[in-house]
C-alpha cells in the first residue's frame, strides 16, 4: 500500500459521540489519500472499541495512539502522534470538530515549503451539536447555514465562515484581523518542521499549547497562511473541566519565554 499523501491528528478523550461524528466526516472527505492518527489522551474501553468498530466502516486507514489517563496531557500525546504519521504533512483538529468535505483538500492544495496552514472553525451550541445525525454529515447538511438558521443558529458575521467560497473566503482569509496561529482545533504542517522544533512543549497542560509550538514556528523561521474561511469545521460544544487558573498561567509564563528568549527547540519535547 502507497504511503498516505496526508496525516491527519485527532485529539481525543473520552467523547465517543463526538469522535465518532468526526470519523464520519473524514469518510465524506473528496481528496482521499490520507490516513488519520487519533491521538487519545487516556480514554477508556468505548473509544477503543468505537475506533475498532469505525476502521471496518471508512475508506481511510485509522491508527490509535493511547497512552495511560495521567490527566490532561495533550502535549505529550500530540507529540507521540506525530511520531505515529507516516505522511510528510500533518493536519491537526480535534475530535470534536466536523470537517467539511474539502476540509482535506483545501490543507493539501494551500501546503507550500517554509510555511503552516492556520484554519478556522464554526461553533455550534450544544443542542445541534447533539441533534446532528450520520445523514446530516453525509448530506453536508451541518455545514450549510440555512438549514443552521432553521435549527436557530443567529445571523452572524461568522456564519461567513460556512457561506464563504471562491473569490469571497480568499478575501476574508486577507482582511481578517486574526493572527494566523498553529490552532489545535484545525492546523497543517510540515512534520520535518514540527519535528526541527521538538514538537510540543510537554509542561504546557491546557491553554495555548498549540499556539506556543506555532510561536517556536515562526521563530524558526516558518512563515503561516490564514485559511480560516477556507479550511472550514464546525466545533461541537462540550465542558471544559480540565482549563483551570494554574495551567492557564503556566503557560502564558512558558509562551513568554518562548517569545522573550525567540526559542525554536523545546527541551520537554519529542526528544527528551
Amino acid at each position: 500500500m502507497e504511503a498516505p499523501k496526508i496525516s491527519v491528528i485527532v485529539s481525543t478523550y473520552n467523547s465517543v459521540e463526538w469522535l465518532k461524528k468526526v470519523l464520519w466526516g473524514f469518510n465524506c472527505q473528496i481528496f482521499r489519500h490520507f490516513e488519520v492518527v487519533i491521538a487519545d489522551d487516556g480514554s477508556g474501553p468505548e473509544t477503543k472499541a468505537l475506533i475498532e468498530q469505525l476502521s471496518k466502516e471508512v475508506f481511510y486507514p485509522i491508527i490509535h495512539v493511547w497512552q495511560e489517563d495521567d490527566g490532561f496531557q495533550k502535549s505529550r500525546i500530540l507529540n507521540k502522534a506525530v511520531k505515529a504519521c507516516n505522511a510528510d504533512y500533518i493536519i491537526m483538529t480535534d475530535g470534536d470538530c466536523i470537517p467539511r468535505e474539502d476540509f482535506v483538500e483545501v490543507h493539501y492544495i494551500n501546503k507550500e515549503p517554509g510555511y503552516f496552514i492556520s484554519g478556522g472553525y464554526y461553533m455550534l451550541p450544544m443542542n445541534i451539536s447533539k441533534m446532528i445525525t450520520k445523514d446530516d454529515i453525509e448530506k453536508q447538511r451541518c455545514f450549510n447555514i440555512q438549514w443552521l438558521k432553521e435549527k436557530g443558529i443567529p445571523q452572524t458575521f461568522k456564519n461567513n465562515k460556512l457561506r464563504a467560497r471562491g473569490f469571497i473566503s480568499t478575501f476574508l482569509n486577507l482582511v481578517t484581523p486574526t493572527n494566523a496561529s498553529w490552532n489545535g482545533h484545525n492546523s497543517s504542517g510540515w512534520k520535518k518542521d514540527i519535528l526541527n522544533v521538538n514538537g510540543f512543549d510537554e509542561r504546557m497542560q491546557y491553554g495555548g499549547q498549540d499556539r506556543e509550538l506555532g510561536e517556536r514556528l515562526f521563530n524558526f523561521g516558518i512563515k503561516s497562511k490564514q485559511l480560516r474561511y477556507s479550511a472550514v469545521c464546525v466545533h461541537l460544544d462540550h465542558k471544559r473541566g480540565y482549563k483551570t487558573p494554574e495551567s492557564i498561567e503556566k503557560n502564558r509564563s512558558i509562551r513568554r519565554d518562548t517569545r522573550k528568549n525567540k526559542e525554536v527547540w523545546t527541551h520537554y519535547g519529542i526528544t527528551k
